[in-house]
């Protein structure tokens, strides 16, 4: 099966855009490098609207449940509150003192109202990065270490199975997750990829997993069982980060990095899908889903 062909959205081209997902009948996403949060009007000709702008990077945000306008985000070294005037209130910088510059990478929340950030070193060290939960009552905790460049997460509609790829490994990892606890249990292998490298992740209605591939100027959907079900393609070499809201898959692509951008590099992507996605999970701050 095949999508629609992609349509330009808004007039930005981002360095490195990421994190996007429907909130609130609207669009957000982020771009890391600049450690912006950004908006996308309903006029899909229109620039994006900044939100907040923080001075370190800022891998991805959750709404935060019961507080309008103010997200929880991976940012920097650690897990930050933003609220809606773009003060920050740092929970944790769990990477501070590391022994090679690190940063946040992507993050989402899970539907047990959990939040799950990765860490990366900006060299790309093998095995430096990890992956953090931040619970309910805003304690972080390291769940997974050993990680180079942790993508993702993206959950099941149960919260019971996670999604996580180590874009340097080329490999998508599924782990069974304890929802009341909030563990990990063991891996198994998912996807494999010679070539590109998966990225920003997002589950939808069938449960199918949709993943963009850094480098291919592509998007894939896998069958819950593993099985490759299709590709869109886009004319932009670094799709990074995707959302669905209904029936239109959102992505993300990036410059940084290409010595030679073309036009389109950067730019948001939309395309009509079959299927929808599922909805945004919120952080919940101070008690249970």
């Amino acid at each position: 099966m095949t999508a629609a062909a992609p349509a330009v959205c808004w007039q930005d081209r981002l360095a490195l855009g990421e994190g996007i997902r429907p909130v609130d009948g609207g669009i957000v996403l982020v771009d890391i490098l600049t450690g912006r949060l950004l908006a996308g009007p309903e006029d899909r000709t229109a620039p994006l609207r900044p939100l907040a702008r923080l001075s370190v990077p800022l891998g991805a945000v959750a709404p935060v449940h019961g507080r309008p306008g103010t997200w929880i985000a991976a940012a920097g070294t650690g897990v930050c509150l933003i609220g809606p005037h773009g003060r920050t209130e740092w929970l944790a910088h769990p990477e501070d003192g590391a022994a090679t510059p690190m940063r946040m990478n992507d993050a989402a929340a899970d539907p047990h109202g959990r939040f799950w950030a990765g860490s990366m070193a900006y060299a790309t060290k093998d095995g430096a990065g990890s992956l953090y939960r931040v619970d309910h009552d805003g304690t972080v905790t390291r769940v997974l270490d050993g990680l180079t460049v942790p993508n993702g997460p993206a959950f099941g509609a149960d919260g019971t199975v996670l999604y996580l790829a180590d874009s340097a490994k080329g490999v998508i990892r599924r782990y069974p997750v304890d929802p009341d606890t909030g563990l990990p249990g063991t891996p198994e292998t998912f996807a494999v990829f010679d070539r590109g490298s998966p990225d920003g992740m997002t589950v939808d209605a069938e449960g199918a997993l949709w993943t963009a591939v850094w480098g291919t100027g592509t998007v894939h959907r896998y069958r819950a069982d593993g099985t490759p079900d299709r590709c869109v393609r886009l004319p932009a070499a670094q799709p990074a980060g995707l959302c669905l809201d209904g029936d239109t898959l959102y992505v993300t692509t990036a410059r940084h990095g290409l010595a030679a951008p073309g036009p389109l590099d950067g730019a948001v992507f939309s395309v009509r899908v079959d299927v929808p996605g599922l909805p945004t999970a919120a952080y919940r701050q101070g008690g249970s889903a």
